[in-house]
């Protein structure tokens, strides 16, 4: 099978097409055939080892994923597929079954033609495929839709109360809009220019151009406000709140929950969510989607597809 590894850290130049053996699923594991993957901030960082703007958070990667070189050599953090083969003792997936997931405790990533995956594990998670999704989105679906769910959750979110989101426009932010929505919040997005009607389509009752506008200067107050990029100061974010508010931000750490997956399915069935897609590239231009995502300016995601 083909997969993309990378042997050191770096920019997209790193990347490299191999031949690998075609895994073969244990009694408690299935082979899943990727038919889409996704280019997020998260993959970039790990293939560069580095978190922009953070040395403690460069060295927490590097502890996580190896201090001088990759430990594991397959990128790739979500994934979408057909089962192909499920081991002797697995009951809950049969052959066949479109699922979706995380690569979160695996030694692999989703930058394979095929992957192994327990049917259950501690990290990570792999669910059926809401039918109403292609699998391109339900490749973007995992990560940005749990991470704006712990985080939501976490602060509370309730009705009728007043959200600023920060950094709408990205796989978090879009997310984000569209669940605060689901929870009858008051939305206030911000983005750039060139996303605003995006972000409109999506839900937020009010959008504000940071570029046009300095928010720290707003003199309206929120009951949350989400930092979706991790780039708001944490001073500049609490300014913003109400007495008693409470802020969040992805660069928290978060934690993934098939319970999340359910409540996003339950949005989706219900017609009110639905990932963002930016830009599908093939595989063979991941390099390309990679350089496109290291800009910082994608919408919603970015994804892989045409494995061979």
């Amino acid at each position: 099978m083909k997969a993309i590894i990378y042997t050191t850290y770096g920019g997209p130049d790193v990347l490299q097409c191999v031949d690998m053996d075609k895994p073969v699923p244990g009694k408690k594991e299935v082979l899943v055939k990727v038919e889409a993957s996704t280019v997020s901030a998260g993959v970039t960082w790990m293939r560069k080892g580095k978190y922009q703007g953070s040395v403690l958070f460069t060295i927490l990667l590097r502890l996580m994923y190896g201090i001088s070189k990759p430990r594991n050599q397959v990128l790739g953090a979500e994934f979408a597929g057909t089962i192909e083969q499920v081991g002797s003792k697995v009951r809950l997936f049969k052959p066949g079954d479109k699922v979706y997931g995380t690569t979160t405790g695996l030694k692999t990533g989703s930058y394979a033609g095929y992957m192994v995956i327990p049917e259950s594990r501690r990290q990570g998670v792999i669910a059926m495929k809401p039918p109403q999704l292609s699998m391109p989105e339900a490749a973007a679906l995992p990560v940005g839709g749990m991470t704006a769910v712990h985080l939501l959750t976490k602060a509370e979110i309730g009705m009728r109360q007043e959200v600023l989101i920060y950094g709408a426009s990205g796989s978090v932010g879009t997310s984000a809009v569209q669940i605060a929505k689901y929870a009858c919040a008051k939305v206030t997005a911000v983005c750039s220019t060139a996303n605003i009607e995006l972000i409109k389509a999506i839900g937020a009752d009010q959008v504000i151009d940071y570029t046009r506008e300095d928010i720290t200067q707003l003199k309206e107050r929120f009951d949350v406000v989400f930092d979706a990029v991790g780039k708001l100061p944490g001073s500049a974010a609490r300014q913003l709140l109400k007495k008693g508010g409470r802020y969040c931000t992805v660069r928290s750490i978060t934690v993934e929950k098939t319970a999340y997956l359910r409540s996003l399915h339950q949005m989706i069935e219900q017609g009110e969510f639905r990932p963002v897609i930016d830009r599908v590239y093939p595989i063979d231009k991941i390099a390309e989607a990679h350089e496109y995502v290291d800009r910082g300016h994608k919408k919603g995601n970015v994804i892989i597809t045409n494995w061979p």
